[in-house]
């Protein structure tokens, strides 16, 4: 099931897993740490007066003695690059301080998702501060699908604007963009990978442009336009502008931009990880007014993390794009008014309730049809339907992808057309699978990265693609049915305790590139499983030592999904390990410690 070559042995395996309840192989993280390891483990224990198990963790990141502080509290004048960096930053910079400085009207077009309302608003709330007036629009999903539209540019410039700027898009809309030549330029600031080396006439900003050299691809396009308006403010200050006007905060956009990178799955490493830690200290003094009333309205009552963002905040921004109002995020992260975003906070709310549910109408046939795929030995699942809505269908690409652990794509057919999302799994690119289906033809429209991707195929095509997609990707076959799980350390329920869980809490923020340290804890027996939620969807335990002395609470979530979950509710209370991560969390002013379990073994 783990096939290996010569050149590559079986990775050491923790406490003898070879094949989980949840069909994984349980291996560390990083090889066993060699003997000079050990004495950098133990001179980080000592330096930072942490234990043993914490200073481990951090060596096998390869963080030393010498950059352990700048890696526990990064900040950002340590990790921040010259935006120059960026091919056509300057001429950006240039083009937006003449802007400021006549008080153009500019038009600023953005994506529908987080990333696109995140930067879109951190444009618009700089621009506006320094004088301009600012049009907004955000595309509808259904109506006018991905990227910069004729009619939405038309209107822009049809109430004034002179100058458009495509946020989390544009990279791709070369004939669009080209349309409005000679009637207004154009800037894109976006992150896309582009379908070859010819780019939209005017500036383009993309770290991912085949000819940027500034090695910062890993940004989203809220931390491009977070760049752009450094320089624009440098400019504007080397122009002497803020001699004789106010110059605006850029620190507090952080917010936004540590949102944006989270929400798009950014890597945590480097400019991201002190974005992304400086932006959530900025975002915790709660003066966006529409976040605070979102963070009030899904329940984040503590202090915002990685998680609330990515999975209490950032949906709910996402789902006006999805199934409402695709304007509603951005207006919210606009909102001046504690009544107005208080309201659109609560209009979020339900229609990412409203989400949920389209979307588990549609996941079980997903699932059914993916299986199918798998056993007819397809390396990408790739499914389609005419009664499925074409908002959620990136949620479950994504539900596929976990599951099956294959690269999945999910469309909506109307009219001929299939319109839809793909997800993949980590070592396999489908944005450059896509963009290769777009090239021969395939496709007609299509484009993303390593990760993410969007596309649009005429029904008739999507055996063709789906051939072509086994071909490029059929790695995908070799993998096993779930990835291998990575873990950090292994203790007893005794040694599961708050201290170390404040400990391993240092070291967020957590995602990718960054993860949250997995732990296994040894010989336990689960002694009480309780379904909780409305959905009975979540499982609630509590894990007891061999010896009977030592307890912990744990907690699943998505059960139904989750393969170890017979094995954790046997009444026979078989001996087990398990695995996952160890929160200390804070509710109505009293510490909870929880196990939050990925997986089960019988011991």
């Amino acid at each position: 099931m783990h096939p290996a070559t010569p050149s590559q042995p079986l990775p050491a395996l923790v406490l003898n897993v070879q094949h989980s309840a949840g069909l994984r192989r349980w291996v560390w993280r990083h090889p066993i740490l060699a003997e000079t390891d050990n004495r950098l483990a133990l001179a980080l224990a000592q330096k930072m007066d942490i234990s043993e198990l914490a200073a481990r963790i951090l060596a096998g990141r390869g963080i030393s003695a010498e950059t352990v502080e700048t890696y526990l509290q990064p900040r950002l004048r340590d990790a921040l690059p010259n935006p120059s960096t960026l091919k056509d930053m300057d001429a950006t910079a240039l083009r937006l301080a003449a802007a400021v400085k006549t008080g153009e009207t500019v038009g600023i077009l953005g994506d529908y998702d987080v990333d696109g309302a995140c930067g879109t608003a951190l444009l618009s709330s700089t621009l506006t501060a320094l004088g301009c007036t600012v049009l907004t629009h955000i595309p509808d999903r259904l109506a006018e699908g991905y990227g910069p539209n004729i009619p939405a540019l038309d209107a822009m410039l049809n109430k004034g604007a002179t100058l458009l700027v495509c946020v989390d898009c544009g990279t791709a809309a070369i004939e669009i963009l080209d349309h409005f030549e000679g009637r207004a330029d154009r800037i894109v600031l976006d992150h896309h990978k582009p379908d070859g080396v010819r780019l939209p006439k005017g500036l383009v900003v993309n770290p991912n442009r085949l000819d940027c050299e500034s090695g910062l691809g890993h940004l989203c396009a809220t931390a491009v336009a977070f760049l752009t308006v450094i320089a624009l403010q440098r400019t504007l200050r080397q122009q002497g502008w803020f001699d004789t006007h106010p110059a605006p905060d850029p620190l507090a956009l952080l917010d936004l931009t540590a949102l944006a990178t989270i929400c798009d799955v950014m890597p945590l490493r480097g400019l991201n990880r002190a974005l992304v830690a400086q932006g959530l200290k900025v975002m915790n003094r709660r003066q966006r007014i529409g976040l605070a009333a979102l963070a009030n309205v899904a329940g984040v009552k503590a202090n915002a993390s990685a998680m609330s963002c990515g999975f209490a905040l950032g949906p709910r921004i996402n789902a006006g794009g999805r199934i409402a109002k695709a304007g509603q995020g951005l207006q919210l992260l606009l909102s001046q008014s504690e009544h107005e975003a208080q309201t659109i906070a609560e209009e979020l709310d339900a229609v990412n309730k409203k989400r949920q549910t389209v979307e588990s109408h549609i996941l079980d046939t997903a699932m059914e049809l993916a299986q199918k795929q798998i056993d007819a030995g397809h390396a990408v699942i790739f499914l389609h339907d005419s009664n499925w809505h074409s908002g959620v269908v990136g949620i479950v690409a994504g539900r596929l992808k976990e599951r099956f652990n294959r690269p999945a794509l999910v469309g909506a057919l109307q009219d001929g057309v299939v319109k839809g999302s793909a997800r993949s799994v980590t070592g396999l690119d489908i944005g450059a699978a896509i963009i290769h289906a777009h090239q021969s033809g395939l496709l007609l429209t299509g484009g993303g990265h390593a990760m993410a991707a969007g596309f649009s195929v005429k029904e008739e095509n999507c055996a063709a693609l789906h051939a072509q997609l086994d071909e490029d990707l059929k790695e995908a076959l070799s993998l096993p049915p779930q990835d291998d799980l990575l873990l950090d350390g292994v203790i007893t329920v005794k040694g599961a305790t708050p201290t170390l869980a404040k400990q391993i809490a240092l070291l967020a923020p957590f995602g990718p590139g960054n993860e949250e340290p997995l732990l296994a804890i040894r010989d336990v027996r689960c002694v009480k499983a309780d379904r909780i939620g409305q959905d009975g969807n979540t499982l609630r335990v509590i894990l007891q030592d061999a010896d009977g002395y030592s307890r912990i609470k744990g907690l699943v979530f998505r059960v139904g999904d989750k393969h170890f979950t017979d094995l954790l509710e046997d009444r026979n209370r078989p001996l087990l390990h398990v695995a996952g991560q160890l929160r200390l969390e804070t509710w109505q002013e009293r510490e909870n410690l929880t196990f939050f379990i990925f997986d089960a073994a019988r011991a």
